[in-house]
C-alpha cells in the first residue's frame, strides 16, 4: 500500500477508500493482517480515478462505470427516475378507438398518428385504448379542428415536422443533463432527475412563449430582405414590326 501511494501520488487512505467502493480489486497476496501485495498495474488505475475526480468532478459510482467500460447502471437509474416523473405528470383517463372516432376524430388520422409512432395504443383492433399523454395529444389535435384550423391549413403529416424538431431538442437536453448533472449528482441522482424532468418541461414552454414574437419578426424581416434583394422585373418588350408602304 505504501508503494502504491508513493508511485500514484494518492494517499493510502484514499486508495483504501477506492478499495471499499469497489473501484480497485482486493490484494492478490496477503501475508498478514497488516501486509498485502497489490498488482503494479493498479498505479495507473489509481491515477485515472483521481484524474476523473479532479478534472471532471465525477462521483465514484460513475467513475466505476467508466472504468468498467459501461455506465448502464447510471443510465438505468436515470431512465427509471424519468419514468417516475412522467407517470406522475401524466393524466390517467382512457378512451377506446370507437369513443374517439365517435367524438369526431377521423379514423384515418388516428391510424396516421399511430403509424408515425406519435401515439401508442394499448390492445389491438377494436380493443385499442388510448390514455395518458397520448389521449391528451389526440384531444389537443381535435380541439384545433374544432377551433377552425382545417386539415388543409395544417395537414396531419405536419406533426412529423414537430416530431423531428422536438426530438433534436430532447436529444440536446439529455446530452446537457448527462454531461452536467449526472457526473455531479452522486446519491441525489434519482431526485435530481425527477426534478429536472418536471422543470425542463416548464422551461421549454416558457422559452417558446418568449421566442414566438421575436422569431416572427425575424422571419418577416428576412423575407422582406429577400424581396428587396431581388432584381426589379422588367416587362418583356414586343419586337418592332416594319410597316409596309402602300401605294395608291
Amino acid at each position: 500500500m505504501a508503494t502504491l501511494a508513493q508511485l500514484s501520488g494518492v494517499p493510502a487512505a484514499t486508495i483504501k477508500h477506492y478499495l471499499r467502493e469497489g473501484l480497485l480489486p482486493q490484494p492478490g497476496v496477503r501475508t498478514s493482517r497488516n501486509m498485502a501485495f497489490y498488482d503494479p498495474a493498479l498505479v495507473e488505475r489509481i491515477k485515472t480515478i483521481k484524474e476523473l475526480q479532479r478534472k471532471h468532478f465525477l462521483p465514484l459510482k460513475v467513475i466505476k462505470g467508466v472504468l468498467e467500460g459501461s455506465a448502464e447502471d447510471v443510465d438505468s437509474e436515470t431512465a427509471a427516475a424519468i419514468q417516475r416523473a412522467l407517470t406522475e405528470m401524466e393524466p390517467h383517463d382512457e378512451r377506446t378507438r370507437a369513443q374517439l372516432v365517435a367524438s369526431g376524430m377521423p379514423a384515418a388520422q388516428l391510424d396516421f398518428f399511430v403509424g408515425v409512432g406519435l401515439v401508442t395504443p394499448k390492445g389491438e383492433d377494436d380493443d385499442e385504448r388510448f390514455s395518458g399523454d397520448d389521449l391528451t395529444l389526440l384531444r389537443t389535435l381535435g380541439a384545433s379542428r374544432k377551433a377552425g384550423i382545417t386539415k388543409e391549413m395544417l395537414p396531419p403529416d405536419i406533426v412529423e415536422n414537430y416530431v423531428r424538431a422536438i426530438r433534436e431538442l430532447v436529444r440536446t437536453e439529455l446530452e446537457m443533463f448527462r454531461e452536467g448533472v449526472v457526473p455531479r449528482a452522486g446519491k441525489n441522482l434519482p431526485a435530481l432527475t425527477e426534478a429536472a424532468t418536471k422543470l425542463s418541461e416548464q422551461l421549454v414552454v416558457l422559452v417558446r412563449r418568449k421566442m414566438l414574437l421575436p422569431t416572427l419578426r425575424q422571419v418577416v424581416e428576412e423575407e422582406q430582405a429577400k424581396q428587396r434583394a431581388k432584381p426589379p422585373s422588367v416587362p418583356p418588350t414586343r419586337p418592332k414590326t416594319k410597316r409596309r408602304r402602300t401605294t395608291d
